[in-house]
């Protein structure tokens, strides 16, 4: 299967050279020798203008390896809660990213509610957003993607515990790149206070802390799942690292502080 771009020119630029030379902008904030190894990282998936420089922040402290498992949302109500590819390439302007699909055998082996489904994929913008970055950063990466729509807590610890058991047994080194993006739409003061909440639990590597914070606070974390199953599957491998890298809110860019969304980029090693 190819997956052809959905949101080239609107979240992101089609031109291929404007693409690269604005990743290599926001990328261009640490030394390559001085890259450390990581087991996850969390970055937002909005429109490059707003939440890019966040991305590129993080991405450009992690020396990436060659194999990734790209962890989003489903923001649609379509296809399977908890969906994965698991052969094919996904296209951008800057190419095709080849999905891993031993990588990805391994996921659904080890994890039955992970459904093979390109429903869920074909206009999902979370996980498309992160391949222009690692093309240009990594250009022989390979990749699982996986989207998740379920919000129920026990189904993100199984996904979670399963992703663990993959990346502790695989022989290569594999990164778990997450995407989330924080609070929307309320105001700018509003939207910092909620995200501290929610950024205090995952430094503290808290999935059930996460979960139960955005629902009594309503932080309308988009990537609650994705972030929670990440914790689980970090706190399975022993991670003891966490490291707030950048924060931001689009209200940095736009100049509107009445209606914003949240953005953090994290690194986990």
């Amino acid at each position: 299967m190819l997956r052809l771009p959905a949101v080239a020119g609107r979240f992101y630029p089609s031109d291929p050279r404007e693409l690269t030379a604005l990743i290599q902008k926001y990328t261009s904030t640490e030394p390559a020798q001085l890259r450390i190894a990581a087991r996850a990282c969390l970055v937002p998936h909005a429109g490059y203008v707003y939440s890019g420089h966040v991305a590129g922040a993080v991405l450009a402290r992690i020396a990436l390896p060659r194999k990734v498992i790209i962890l989003g949302v489903r923001h649609y109500p379509r296809g399977e809660p908890a969906a994965i590819l698991s052969s094919g390439a996904w296209r951008t302007p800057l190419g095709d990213a080849r999905i891993d699909e031993a990588l990805a055998e391994a996921l659904k082996k080890a994890c039955p509610l992970l459904r093979e489904d390109s429903e869920a994929h074909s206009t999902e913008h979370s996980l498309e957003v992160q391949l222009p970055f690692l093309q240009v950063l990594a250009p022989d990466f390979t990749f699982v993607p996986v989207a998740l729509g379920t919000v129920r807590f026990e189904s993100l610890v199984s996904v979670g515990e399963a992703i663990g058991r993959v990346l502790e047994s695989s022989k290569e080194n594999v990164l778990l790149l997450t995407t989330s993006d924080l609070n929307h739409y309320e105001d700018d003061a509003t939207t910092r206070s909620k995200d501290r909440k929610a950024i205090e639990q995952l430094l503290a590597l808290e999935p059930r802390g996460l979960y139960d914070a955005c629902r009594k606070e309503e932080i309308s974390m988009c990537g609650l799942g994705p972030a929670a199953a990440t914790l689980t599957a970090l706190n399975a491998l022993g991670a003891k690292k966490p490291e707030l890298v950048k924060y931001a809110t689009s209200a940095d860019v736009s100049g509107d502080r009445d209606t914003v969304v949240g953005y953090a980029g994290m690194i986990f090693s």
